[in-house]
């Protein structure tokens, strides 16, 4: 049975005297403004890894929950060792979820498997290989080599988890090992945000849907399938409503009736002043705008606001654009809509292998190539062309090169800031 979680989203209007927000600017207000809002729900473990978790996860007992062998072989107390000369009696035979409460006469040792708990004394395990099984008079001996330290192959209770241990955080999105985790402790479910439910759409007289038959003039859509792909690992659930004609009417309509059933919209395109551009100007209308215009480039109409208890993301049409902007700034809001905390990507800074000239008061965003000597990372070049529909640089690129708005100049040689795709959400 799922539950509310809390609400919800800041609904007034946020408008700065600034011609245009700087990138962290824009980070700042979104991070200030958005919070969970979709509902809480148990999810069973085989359907948890990418979800993102409500409520944390404590061990309720020590993980292992008792000292065990981490091998097939021999346990024995290694204070016996001197007075056998490694020339043991075996008292017993120890299989893994069948512990003995007998105590481990002393000077003997038993058979044990992997995984199997320690017989009571015994605190170390020979491993079979390294052993010479033996029988005389009708008992089973063995002879366990020297060398071995006090506590060898045996795992101790609680060396993975102590009791109280969270595993996970509220707001984490879960991993398989992080559920894997949580089964090791005998969870079955976890509560979790449920999907978020995002609609895209693309916007203009010039779009085509990619199949139809071309005409001048017209360019196909790439931008639907871009953030369907974008948003195919993440934990949302997609409404795709097509491309939308440059009619006022019928962009209102349509946003107005998919911020009714959605937690979040995502357009592209229409998204300047222009006489056909109804984006902002029907967010305006119907909603309100909280971010419009940033200094960076690519991306510089990136738009944020909302309609009612809708979260509304206007991307720009030009694809470089709309996926820069997506992993920059679409991305970690959604998952912070999602129950998720905000992720600031790590940079890692490398030797730059090109010469730019950049325009001061605004951050660059170059699509970045990664050049590699014998498997080592050596620089980064970047893309020979800058436009940004030029979806081939996004295929080439293994990341962005970030360009602070100080920076009027790199040379060759100069360390630059280098995002990867990874870090941006792979």
């Amino acid at each position: 049975m799922s539950r509310k979680a809390p609400r919800r989203l800041i609904d007034d209007c946020f408008l700065t005297d600034k011609e245009r927000l700087t990138h962290e600017e824009a980070l700042d207000i979104l991070r200030e403004r958005l919070s969970p809002v979709a509902d809480l729900e148990p999810v069973p473990l085989a359907e948890a890894t990418g979800r993102v978790a409500a409520d944390a996860v404590l061990a309720p007992r020590p993980v292992p929950a008792a000292d065990n062998a981490a091998v097939d072989g021999y346990a024995f107390a290694l204070a016996d060792y001197e007075a056998t000369g490694g020339f043991f009696p075996v008292a017993g035979r120890v299989p893994a979820g069948h512990p003995t409460s007998e105590k481990l006469p002393i000077g003997a040792a038993a058979r044990i498997f992997t995984g199997a708990v320690m017989p009571p004394r015994a605190d170390t395990v020979a491993m079979q290989e390294d052993c010479e099984p033996h029988e005389q008079d009708g008992q089973d001996f063995v002879i366990i080599p020297p060398g071995l330290k006090q506590g060898a192959n045996r795992r101790r209770a609680g060396e993975d988890l102590a009791q109280g241990t969270a595993l996970f955080d509220a707001g984490q999105i879960l991993r398989s090992q992080d559920v894997a985790a949580a089964a090791s402790v005998g969870t079955a479910a976890i509560t979790c945000y449920e999907p978020l439910k995002v609609a895209i759409v693309s916007t203009g007289d010039e779009v085509l849907e990619p199949g139809s038959t071309f005409r001048d003039g017209a360019v196909y859509d790439a931008n639907r399938p871009l953030l369907q792909g974008l948003l195919a690992g993440l934990p949302v659930e997609v409404t795709d409503l097509g491309i939308l004609p440059d009619r006022r009417d019928e962009v209102q309509e349509t946003l107005r009736a998919a911020a009714e059933t959605h937690h979040a919209i995502l357009t592209t395109g229409g998204a300047s002043r222009g006489e056909e551009d109804h984006i902002v100007s029907t967010l305006d209308e119907i909603g309100s705008r909280h971010m419009w215009q940033l200094a960076i480039k690519p991306g510089r109409p990136m738009t944020f606001g909302q309609l009612g208890d809708c979260v509304f993301l206007g991307l720009p049409g030009n694809p470089v654009a709309a996926f820069v902007c997506f992993r920059l700034y679409v991305r970690p809001a959604l998952l912070r809509l999602a129950g998720a905390d905000w992720a600031e990507p790590r940079r890692v800074m490398l030797k730059a292998e090109f010469d730019i000239r950049s325009k001061p008061d605004r951050r660059e965003f170059l699509r970045g190539i990664l050049l590699t000597e014998n498997g080592t990372v050596t620089g980064v070049d970047k893309f020979d062309r800058d436009g940004s529909g030029l979806i081939t640089g996004l295929r080439e690129a293994d990341g962005l090169i970030e360009i602070p708005e100080a920076t009027t100049e790199v040379k060759e040689g100069d360390e630059v800031a280098f995002l990867s795709w990874g870090e941006l959400g792979g």
